[in-house]
């Protein structure tokens, strides 16, 4: 029932804000997604770590494809938590390579919470390797991660999963988070890069509000 009256607030949007493009689809699906995954059924570690978060990235669709050769990737929307509450979205594409044998098909939607600022900056950065920087500790975790909170809550950046309505761990490392300067200037009208967005609250579009809203509802800001 949720999901159907968040899809109708979506609809309402002004037409201006809800046009057909590629941004704005992927903000919608961001919305969708953090819906379902903050929603009923959630881990509970999920919402107390985002009363704290320092920012959101949510990816609501990424594919791995296997055949021999594998690949995987899909659009994200980060945003950042000022006083003020959630700021609008950035944009930022996800990928990665491997070779092996591999057969079949995955989606994925994932939703990273930010704890720290060393994690925030990381991840603002225009390419960042998961995995990579020793600095930067990424714990991913799943439903019935009890055993692995205080592991988590000590992390800079917390990966939830979820892969055909279940939550489960996922390998992150060697994903590549790129920042999508191009869509931000699309979806604002003027060139933006992510940190402006982020961590100065600059650039504003109606079509994100529903986003907002969620994150808002689900963190108590």
């Amino acid at each position: 029932m949720i999901r159907i009256v968040l899809a109708a607030l979506l609809a309402l949007a002004p037409l201006t804000a809800r046009a057909q493009t590629d941004q704005q689809e992927l903000v919608d699906r961001a919305t969708l997604a953090a819906q379902d995954m903050l929603g009923p059924g959630a881990p509970m570690d999920v919402h107390s770590m985002l009363k704290t978060a320092r920012g959101v990235m949510i990816c609501p669709r990424v594919f791995k494809l296997g055949f021999f050769f594998g690949a995987e990737g899909g659009g994200c929307v980060m945003v950042g938590r000022l006083q003020t509450g959630w700021t609008y979205p950035a944009f930022y594409g996800m990928g990665a390579g491997s070779f092996g044998l591999q057969i079949g098909i995955q989606d994925s939607q994932i939703l990273f919470i930010v704890r720290t600022e060393k994690g925030l900056h990381a991840l603002l950065d225009s390419q960042f390797k998961l995995g990579a920087d020793a600095g930067i500790a990424i714990a991913t975790l799943g439903a019935g991660v009890s055993g692995a909170t205080t592991a988590a809550f000590r992390a800079d950046v917390v990966a939830f999963a979820e892969s055909r309505g279940v939550f489960a761990g996922v390998a992150l490392d060697g994903s590549l988070i790129g920042a999508r300067s191009e869509w931000n200037q699309a979806y604002y009208g003027k060139p933006l890069a992510s940190q402006q967005i982020v961590l100065e609250g600059q650039g504003s579009n109606p079509g994100a509000e529903p986003l907002r809203e969620v994150l808002a509802r689900f963190s108590g800001t």
